[in-house]
């Protein structure tokens, strides 16, 4: 590990002008971000501790959602009552991911910005465009299995790692930010995550040293919450595919809501608004899910050991919506 600087804020501005300088990092659980710092893939010049800041609150907001602190770790979040009564997609996805250890250290803003574990990512030795931009990326004929499906380019085709940001995506979540200038700004958690394309290394929107405060959550939504997570073991494996689902049914079996944001298959969270809306006022017979998956894997590119997420995709859709309407996932 190289040698940084570390200094410990006591309120989030001075912790947003703590991180003004070039090459600073925040740390809070510091799951991912130590791990990377240990392979010196991540070479912060300066830490700036946010563990003593006033950002571990989950509150009502005025219009019925919540607002949840950057610092809520993992574990309180899918604990609390309100989450589980009204959330119980998010709850789901964060207990799918990761051990009891690293639930209770890891942070709801910090689990929103981990990074991919694509082997060549992590293998120090290899090339890797989210590494090193330019220096080419091997597992788009290599080891490829686990990576993505969607949104990928000829840069990187590495898949985005996060379940509770997969559940916050079908939410509709908006991320809320300090900046360094203490200006502050509000982004839809659909616009939060950028596409690899030619800058892989460019993983979201943030600007240096601007600080991620809070993450709120609209009005609950009526209907069916699930999550579903494939996996190559039952605990502490990250999805091969997910689906984190809210679906609401009518009395006459018509789908009436219909949300769907995939884990493991896309470089970020992936929701396509055209395939709900295709589902919606739907009776969701077969024809009606083939013409959906269709549309959703419409741009699917497998990359040879990946090509069975293809075919496994369109089978957990399907699994989804018909337990929906036979009324088995409440």
């Amino acid at each position: 590990m190289k040698r940084f600087e570390y200094s410990r804020a006591t309120a989030p501005e001075q912790a947003a002008q703590s991180a003004s300088v070039k090459d600073a990092s925040f740390i809070a659980g510091g799951t991912n971000l130590l791990d990377l710092m240990k392979l010196e893939i991540e070479t912060p010049v300066k830490l700036v501790d946010i563990t003593r800041l006033a950002l571990a609150q989950i509150e009502k907001t005025t219009d019925g959602g919540l607002r949840i602190g950057t610092l809520v770790t993992n574990s309180d979040l899918a604990a609390h009552p309100e989450v589980i009564a009204n959330y119980p997609v998010l709850s789901r996805a964060i207990l799918a991911g990761a051990t009891g250890q690293l639930r209770n250290r890891a942070t709801t803003g910090g689990n929103l910005l981990q990074r991919t574990r694509c082997y060549y990512f992590y293998q120090t030795d290899s090339a890797c465009n989210k590494r090193k931009p330019g220096s080419g990326c091997p597992a788009i004929n290599g080891e490829n299995r686990t990576l993505a499906i969607l949104g990928t380019s000829e840069s990187c085709i590495a898949q985005h790692p996060s379940d509770m940001a997969v559940a916050m995506r079908s939410l509709d979540a908006t991320v809320e930010t300090l900046k360094t200038d203490g200006s502050t700004r509000t982004i839809a958690i659909k616009d939060f995550y950028c596409l690899p394309k030619d800058t892989p290394h460019i993983e979201n929107v943030l600007e240096s040293g601007e600080l991620i405060t809070h993450v709120v959550l609209p009005a609950p939504i009526k209907g069916m919450h699930t999550y579903d997570k494939v996996r190559d073991r039952a605990s502490y494996a990250f999805a091969l595919v997910s689906c984190a689902a809210i679906i609401d049914v009518t009395d006459n079996g018509r789908l009436d809501t219909v949300r769907l944001a995939f884990g493991g298959i896309g470089t970020e969270p992936w929701r396509n608004e055209a395939v709900e809306a295709l589902l919606t006022g739907t009776d969701g017979n077969e024809n009606v899910i083939k013409q959906a998956a269709d549309l959703l894997l419409k741009e699917a590119k497998g990359s040879g050991q990946n090509d069975f997420k293809i075919p496994l995709t369109r089978r957990l859709l399907k699994q989804v919506i018909q337990r929906a309407l036979a009324g088995k996932g409440a």
